[in-house]
């Protein structure tokens, strides 16, 4: 259980970043170059991983459809709609709408994947949404009137998390983490390319600049290899909801990095809205803590 908990630490300071790395390449590599690259450098990151590992054989036997559908909804679709949110509103904006993610993969996963939720889940996932509406001081109605379109795509994003989740644990369950990241990267890495070759062809030559390469770097190698390591570990070992819950986490982890390299004050919200994140977190989660034996027995490095 420790190893689930420390996975979605080191995950939520990795993708915290992410959201300011989007903000920053957006502008010169358009949306799909954003996407392609993100993929071309962490599948590149992955491909080393399983060559070192000799698991490059395990890529025959792969579900093609399960593993296109899941490459589209959590990494081509969710990654472009992100990029087009950050054009229009700011990167903590759009981590904050991102923290709903827990939300619709409980909601999918009940009427659509059949999954079983407590009363404790739901109420601990109502609280870390409290918790993120206090670190903005935020509400849905100012969500919405800020910026439709920058909100509605991150809406969409979270939505295709969601499905990505369940479909990942549903039909992949028993493939090596580094295979099923290596490959819906790869696949997704593809998408991408032939809607940047067809919408934005400037982004292939676009990744000349020291900034560029450091931001892809930090995106794609730690925002998309390593990241989606331990995303996949989260929901093979502990589960779809309990991997969406880092999204809690991201919002507080954009606001560290922008206080720690661009100087913004943490402001007393941060804080409260820390505790009341952490026990939806920790509410959420009551489901895999009481299954602790299993869980603890099933992890493996």
């Amino acid at each position: 259980m420790k190893r689930l908990y420390a996975a979605l630490f080191t995950l939520s300071l990795i993708w915290g970043m992410s959201f300011l790395f989007i903000k920053l390449l957006v502008v010169d590599l358009g949306v799909w170059g954003v996407v392609f690259w993100r993929c071309i450098f962490g599948a590149g990151t992955l491909l080393i991983l399983l060559l070192i590992q000799n698991k490059l054989k395990l890529l025959r036997n792969l579900p093609l459809l399960p593993i296109v559908l899941i490459a589209l909804l959590n990494n081509a679709l969710p990654w472009a709609l992100i990029a087009v949110s950050e054009t229009s509103i700011s990167s903590s904006l759009a981590s904050v709408v991102n923290a709903t993610t827990p939300i619709w993969t409980i909601l999918i996963g009940f009427s659509i994947f059949s999954s079983k939720m407590e009363r404790m889940q739901w109420i601990g996932v109502s609280v870390g949404f409290m918790g993120i509406m206090v670190l903005l001081e935020l509400n849905i109605l100012q969500l919405f009137h800020d910026n439709l379109l920058g909100v509605g795509t991150m809406l969409g994003a979270t939505i295709c998390y969601g499905f990505g989740a369940h479909l990942s644990k549903k039909h992949l369950k028993n493939t090596p983490i580094t295979v099923i990241s290596f490959s819906t990267l790869a696949v997704a890495g593809i998408l991408s390319g032939i809607m940047m070759a067809i919408m934005q062809p400037y982004g292939f030559l676009a990744i000349g600049s020291t900034s560029v390469i450091v931001s892809l770097i930090g995106l794609g190698v730690f925002g998309s290899g390593i990241a989606y390591l331990l995303y996949y570990y989260m929901v093979k070992e502990g589960s779809a909801e309990f991997a969406s819950l880092v999204t809690y986490i991201v919002p507080i982890t954009a606001m560290l990095w922008g206080s720690l390299l661009l100087g913004e004050k943490i402001t007393p919200n941060m804080l409260f809205g820390l505790i009341l994140i952490f026990s939806g977190v920790y509410l959420s989660s009551y489901k895999t803590k009481a299954k602790k034996q299993k869980v603890i027995k099933n992890v493996t490095v």
